[in-house]
């Protein structure tokens, strides 16, 4: 990569919905002869020739508005001035008034030249574009003389409060800043009201004065932690709201809609009367008069009302041209049934593309293709669009499935044991809304407690990890992660590479699909996301967290009434990772005189045979009453009595929302919701099971999940540099390994410093090198791979002298041969815990760090950056947590310190394919780096802006 720096960021604009959207700051110097500059003073420079970011296609997008429609934003060119025009001219006076601050009907000419000729430096503009019509423009003009320029925006009026100008300010900064620009200035009419609230409601730090009848703002365009927060608000809003308005809809379209008998234009359209729709139902066919005794239209153009959802139902060569007509009509979201697109091979992987591009352009959101449908069951809506039969009962489980089968099934056994779902989809093809935005919609749906997953692929994993995360501490994520098996296949990029999939680098000597499912493992542990392996597990354990709350702690009471089934109990949840309660015994001293005689106190707590549903009470409440008891588990064995409805029905009374309560009917047969809340399961063994999950789910979301630190002495510029230095000429693909001089300078801009070393290539220049780092030395063949501390495995220690280190090195010349033809001689340090630090850019989950002991065992991984919280869980509970122990406070404190340096660096230079560090010798008050090694490969990186498929800004 040669030429400029192209600097991440996140342009800071204001929060929440865009109060100036129908208005607009001027007059932007179009020939008005002010100086852009005159309202603020900056010394700084412009930087000297700077080069616009280059033209990959990465600055036109499409981006989800306030409402959840969708905007394609580009850079403006010489052929948009005939969309200039239009747009002119569609504004009232009042708008083109605050633009211009000037009456201006319309544009002349050389009005047009000037507002669509940018040098992408000096002047530059983008637009937005709904179905074809360019609704807003943002742009900004450089002061000749110092690093910041006049910004104006000017958006529809017909558009106002869908956050355009939001949306393009932050575009316009991410772009300024590229070139070098450091601060905004503009004009505004004091009668502007809403576009001062667009400046007022800034993350950044923003000045005003009013001169001359107009107020001059001026706000440096450097992104800060309240921009980012802002940001990231809005983009959550607005993917929630795109979501929102597939699953409640006012009005339903069925095109496609069918008299065939069998057919899935009939079964879908009938599923939607059935399920009682609130709104009315529209049937689209062109060859019938009437479908299911509602009337049929030939087109969904020939409908008088308003529609807010279409589900298509239509061959894939008829798919383009309904769509073109949902656009015609306003349509909000659509759902396509229809198969035949990436599920039907390389034609019709293209068809999909064509497709995604359409609604794009059209504005509206798309569940699928090849999707089983939707339903929404909240009473105010009622939404059926599916083919499949599901009676779907109301629940607050929301379940999104990449496998519309294993979906529809997940739904009827969630209503046969008596959860039911808020909201059910099958994402299909994922072409456009993904799993990562219906997680935004169910974070915000007061409807869903708890989310279910059935994965395939993670698709976007860097969003999955950041936005599961945040969605975790509120609602728990319970996933089936399909695909171990088949964990080697490379993962689908999506139809455009901005879709759910990744549309990353792809490395050479990636990790096998082993290892790839160990990442994945880590991803959903640091995420907080409850994985089952199957899904009968799946429904376990969502029957606990949908019913009971979650465990304060792994602190378990048993209760039986046979003393056999409380052992199998206890068993379980040692297996499951829970700790059987100490009874208090006040418990014994309190229940005594009224439970049966022979009662057995402890834990178990027995009550025998002879204990009924009073006694059942009496001992649970007790239990429950305990503060070292987090939950209750009870086991029941019929009796002759048969007396297991009743012991259910006191199981019921009991559950208050305190701690939560699972239960084990031995022999019996109950109907689902026999104990009320309280799940019951045929054996203890699948209901301690299910709590242990829901434990550990618990004790994430009670645990710290600190900050992404900043690291002292880290410079990001020289990081940066360096890195597009060590990658330029290489091409897609390739990996480079560092020298050492190369990868030590990396380091060093990062205040990483290893311990004292030089590369040598002969025994007169170690002896050089032994004076300069200081004696005694190691002497390492450079070309052994994980060497070991001895002269055969390719390392010589405690070298003390000239004579020790001819020796040592005319020994390991004769042994290793062309290994020692670069060597290295290195300071020695003090002995403690040898460590390893991996760092690797996986194909599909992005960074990841490992830690464990040096010379092999088990590591505990983390998906990057690291907080402060995951540096301190690997050192204090991970895998080399036992060894680590005895290491000194500053010692771990030295190795915390590097573990969130190596993770800073990982994330500012991501041309880092693989990072080792290792031996990292843990002592007193250091973790001495021992030996490094660094592949690079190139890797683009794109600005932190907002558009579909872009990395969470969470």
């Amino acid at each position: 990569m040669g030429g400029r720096r192209y600097i991440r960021g996140v342009a800071p604009s204001p929060s929440g919905a865009d109060p100036g959207d129908a208005a607009s700051a001027g007059p932007a110097t179009e020939g008005s002869g002010d100086d852009p500059g005159s309202a603020a003073e900056d010394p700084a420079p412009p930087p000297d020739d700077p080069s616009p970011p280059p033209d990959d296609g990465t600055w036109d997008a499409d981006v989800v508005l306030s409402d959840g429609g969708t905007m394609r934003v580009r850079p403006i060119g010489p052929d948009d001035s005939a969309l200039i025009a239009a747009f002119h001219e569609r504004q009232s006076p009042e708008s083109i008034y605050f633009r211009y601050f000037s009456p201006r009907p319309r544009l002349t000419g050389a009005d047009l030249e000037r507002l669509t000729q940018v040098d992408r430096v000096d002047r530059m503009a983008f637009v937005g574009i709904v179905n074809g019509e360019l609704v807003g423009v943002a742009r900004y003009d450089r002061h000749p003389t110092r690093a910041e320029a006049e910004v104006a925006f000017f958006t529809d009026d017909a558009h106002a409060g869908r956050g355009v100008a939001t949306i393009l300010l932050e575009y316009l900064a991410a772009w300024a800043r590229q070139v070098g620009i450091t601060g905004f200035v503009a004009q505004v009419l004091p009668s502007n009201r809403r576009m001062i609230g667009v400046f007022r409601q800034a993350g950044f730090t923003v000045e005003s004065r009013f001169a001359d009848g107009v107020i001059d703002v001026d706000f440096p365009i450097e992104p800060t932690p309240e921009a980012r927060a802002a940001m990231a608000e809005r983009a959550r809003r607005a993917e929630a709201r795109s979501v929102a308005r597939i699953l409640t809809p006012r009005s339903v379209a069925v095109i496609g809609a069918s008299r065939r008998p069998g057919s899935l234009g009939q079964a879908v359209f009938r599923r939607l009367l059935e399920g009682g729709f609130e709104g009315p139902v529209y049937a689209v066919n062109a060859e019938a008069d009437v479908v299911a005794s509602v009337r049929a239209h030939a087109s969904i153009l020939d409908i008088p009302d308003e529609i807010d959802l279409a589900v298509v139902v239509v061959p894939a060569d008829a798919v383009p041209e309904v769509v073109e007509q949902c656009g015609r009509k306003r349509v909000q979201g659509l759902v396509v049934v229809s198969a035949g697109f990436a599920d039907a091979g390389a034609e019709g992987a293209r068809r999909e593309r064509e497709l995604v591009a359409q609604v794009r352009r059209l504005g509206i959101r798309l569940i699928g293709p090849n999707t089983m449908g939707v339903v929404n069951t909240a009473p105010d809506v009622r939404l059926v669009a599916t083919f499949a039969d599901v009676a779907a009962r109301p629940g607050a489980v929301g379940v999104s499935s990449q496998s519309g089968t294993i979906g529809a099934a997940i739904v009827r056994r969630l209503e046969d044991q008596g959860s039911g779902v808020s909201s059910f989809v099958a994402t299909g093809n994922k072409a456009d809304v993904s799993g990562n935005d219906l997680l935004r919609y169910w974070e915000t749906d007061e409807a869903t407690r708890v989310i279910v997953l059935y994965l395939e692929s993670f698709g976007n994993p860097r969003n999955f990890s950041r936005i599961a995360r945040r969605v975790g501490r509120s609602k728990p994520i319970v996933v089936v992660k399909a695909g171990r098996a088949l964990a080697a296949r490379p993962p689908d990029p999506g139809v455009d590479g901005t879709g759910d999939g990744f549309a990353g680098p792809t490395r050479a000597g990636s990790r096998s699909g082993r290892d790839s499912d160990r990442v994945s493992d880590a991803l959903l542990a640091q995420t907080g996301v409850v994985r089952v392996d199957t899904l009968d597990q799946l429904f376990d354990v969502v029957r606990v967290l949908d019913g009971q709350p979650v465990p304060a702690g792994r602190r378990v009471a048993v209760l039986s009434n046979f003393w056999g089934p409380a052992v199998l109990a206890t068993d379980a949840c040692v297996a499951a990772g829970l700790e059987l309660a100490e009874i208090d015994e006040d418990v014994e001293r309190r229940t005594r005189p009224q439970l049966p005689p022979g009662t057995r106190f402890g834990n178990p707590l027995e009550l025998t045979s002879e204990g009924g549903p009073r006694d059942l009470a009496v001992a649970a409440r007790a239990l429950l009453g305990d503060p070292g008891v987090d939950a209750l588990v009870v086991v029941h064995a019929q009796s002759l009595d048969g007396d297991a409805e009743d012991m259910a029905r006191a199981l019921a009374d009991l559950a208050d929302g305190t701690k939560p309560i699972v239960a084990s009917f031995l022999g019996a047969d109950l109907a689902p919701g026999a104990a009320g809340a309280v799940p019951v399961f045929a054996f203890p063994e699948a209901a301690v099971h299910a709590l242990g999950r829901a434990a550990r789910y618990g004790e994430w979301r009670r645990r710290d999940v600190g900050a992404v630190p900043t690291v002292d002495g880290f410079d990001s510029d020289q990081i940066r540099a360096r890195a597009e230095a060590a990658v330029e000429g290489l091409e897609p693909g390739e990996r480079r390994l560092l020298p050492l001089a190369e990868a030590l300078d990396l380091f060093a801009a990062a205040g990483i410093v290893p311990v004292a070393q030089r590369e040598v290539g002969s025994y007169e220049t170690a002896v050089a090198a032994a004076d300069e780092v200081g004696w005694p030395v190691a002497l390492k063949a450079g070309g052994v791979d994980r060497p070991r501390r001895t002269e055969e495995g390719g390392v010589a220690v405690d070298v003390f002298a000239a004579e020790d280190l001819r020796g040592s090195y005319e020994r390991m010349r004769r042994h290793h041969g062309a290994a020692m033809d670069t060597a290295v001689v290195q300071a020695m340090v003090p002995t403690g815990v040898d460590g390893a630090i991996e760092v690797d850019q996986d194909p599909t989950l992005g960074a990841t760090i490992r830690f464990g002991l040096w010379g092999g065992g088990p590591a505990s991984e983390r998906i990057l950056p690291l907080t402060d919280a995951d540096a301190a869980e690997l050192i204090g509970r991970g895998a080399a947590a036992a060894d680590l122990a005895a290491v000194p406070a500053s010692g771990r404190a030295a190795l915390t310190d590097l573990l969130l340096r190596v993770s800073a660096l990982a994330d500012a230079a991501p041309e880092i394919a693989s990072l080792r560090l290792g031996p990292v010798i843990v002592a007193e008050a250091q973790a001495a780096i021992t030996d490094v090694a660094v592949e690079v490969a190139p890797w683009s990186t794109d600005p932190e802006i907002r558009h579909i498929g872009a990395p969470a800004l969470e």
